[in-house]
């Protein structure tokens, strides 16, 4: 059952893969509004991720976090901004999808 942590969890993915895609634009915190953004949406990320860490362990929120956001801003990078992903690295971002799955569906770490 999900809880509202889950939801937290999901929401700081959210905001640290918005503040990751606006990064790429800060120009080296040189441009106002990327920059803004990046860091507001960095700092609520943080937020929502210490809400999660009240009730689930740091190592499965840590993984499960890195994880989705290295998947979904790999996506964003290769749907959005041309970049290439090559077999391994397709290959390579399924097996973190597949550990993010395995963690949340068969571990009882997570807190079912």
């Amino acid at each position: 059952m999900l809880s509202i942590h889950h939801l937290y969890l999901g929401l700081a993915i959210l905001a640290e893969v918005v503040a990751t895609t606006a990064l790429a634009r800060t120009e080296g915190f040189t441009r106002l509004g990327p920059t803004a953004l990046s860091l507001g949406l960095y700092g609520i990320a943080f937020y929502l991720l210490a809400l999660t860490l009240r009730v689930m362990p740091t190592g499965v929120v840590y993984a499960v976090w890195s994880g989705m956001g290295i998947v979904f801003i790999a996506a964003i990078a290769w749907i959005f901004h041309g970049e290439k992903l090559d077999l391994p690295a397709v290959l390579g971002l399924g097996l973190i999808l597949a550990g993010v799955v395995i963690v949340n569906v068969f571990s009882n770490t997570v807190g079912h």
